[in-house]
């Protein structure tokens, strides 16, 4: 049995940074595609930051690059998302997600943490 477990949301003010841990177990993240997506009321889920060896670097959508920053422990089994520079249009529940080959598609990714709140005040 996969899960997929978060960590690390909060209230942070704009400018500010956050990171946020999730912990697998049943897979190894290592050989799986990971990913940070977010979702804030009223809007779709939209992918944010992907990893994997398929592909030479990590992925970042248009609006966080240079500003989060995925990684992940092997060992630890666990993939972490660094966000700097945090803006109030960030305010989301960030979800990770496990995919069995690289895609960015919601759909195409088979298991899925909780979620954790991230709250960016102006």
């Amino acid at each position: 049995q996969v899960q997929l477990v978060e960590s690390g949301g909060g209230l942070v003010q704009a400018g500010g940074s956050l990171r946020l841990s999730c912990a697998a177990s049943g897979r190894p993240v290592s050989g799986h595609t990971m990913a940070w997506f977010r979702q804030a009321p009223g809007n779709k889920r939209t992918c944010v930051a992907v990893i994997s060896n398929e592909i030479s670097s990590p992925h970042y959508g248009d609006d966080v690059k240079g500003r989060f920053t995925i990684s992940r422990d092997n060992q630890k089994n666990m993939v972490f998302l660094q966000m700097n520079n945090l803006k109030p249009e960030d305010t989301a529940i960030y979800y990770c997600a496990m995919a069995a080959f690289v895609t960015i598609d919601s759909r195409d990714f088979d298991y899925w943490g909780q979620g954790t709140q991230v709250t960016v005040s102006s």
